[in-house]
């Protein structure tokens, strides 16, 4: 099942979404600058081109939009009163907000929105369902659950401190904890766990959802399970899949053809 290709509206079409945040963190920082001060100006104006920067889906594109003020500053004069340590502030807010430890599982990929309205077509699910996003950054994911199972109860699981606070704030309707996606128990009494990871990290999903998802389904944006057809799949526009796994409700032979497993 495909969905209907639509055009990206025209204020996110590269690289407008970089120039508006330039243009909003020099706003910023030129209302802050006479009554906060030139440094927590530059502080507070870094961190919204860094919140900006998240928004966007691939890592050169991130790096441009939280790098364009700082840079711009700089080139300007206007940031030559600033001590030299304030220039190393946009890399501590981007780690801060999205530590190193995450990138290790995924770099910050959004989810499309009605990503998985096709999957749902396919694939239904009781009322009050719990349904995970493992690993939900800044909620596109979330949001994507919440219109494919509108009935579910959604939830959300982040490492970032500030991005599960930011998704809070973003998805009142969702049940958002800071924690490790792969902690022992996560994963229990769900209905369906979502990901949109690495391909790297597909078997050890695997293995997990076997150990705690018994009956439940594992849905994942693109990528595959290595050795394992999905039980169901449905495709975006450009042909990227959503690929969706049963798991038995016995866990004898569920580790089978994993490799190293």
């Amino acid at each position: 099942m495909v969905l209907s290709p639509s055009t990206p509206a025209l204020w996110q079409r590269w690289p407008l979404p970089a120039v508006a945040a330039w243009a909003l963190a020099w706003a910023l920082f030129t209302v802050l600058r006479g009554t906060a001060g030139p440094v927590s100006a530059a502080l507070l104006a870094s961190l919204l081109g860094t919140v900006l920067a998240l928004r966007q889906g691939g890592l050169w594109r991130r790096a441009w939009v939280a790098g364009g003020f700082p840079l711009s500053l700089l080139a300007s004069g206007a940031g030559g009163h600033l001590p030299a340590w304030a220039w190393l502030l946009p890399l501590a807010l981007l780690l801060a907000v999205y530590p190193l430890r995450a990138w290790r599982d995924a770099p910050l990929f959004p989810t499309p929105p009605q990503a998985l309205d096709a999957l749902a077509a396919q694939l239904t699910l009781p009322p009050g369902a719990r349904v995970l996003d493992a690993g939900c950054g800044l909620g596109d994911g979330l949001q994507a659950l919440r219109s494919a199972w509108p009935a579910a109860h959604i939830e959300g699981l982040e490492w970032s401190a500030p991005l599960a606070l930011l998704t809070r704030w973003r998805c009142p309707w969702a049940q958002v904890r800071r924690g490790d996606m792969w902690a022992d128990g996560a994963w229990r009494g769900l209905a369906l766990v979502y990901l949109f990871q690495r391909p790297e990290s597909m078997a050890r999903a695997w293995a997990k959802a076997c150990d705690e998802l018994p009956g439940g389904w594992l849905v994942s944006l693109e990528f595959s399970v290595p050795g394992r057809a999905p039980d169901l799949r449905a495709e975006l526009p450009g042909g990227r899949p959503v690929l969706a796994w049963r798991i038995p409700a016995q866990p004898v032979g569920c580790h089978a053809d994993i490799p190293g497993e």
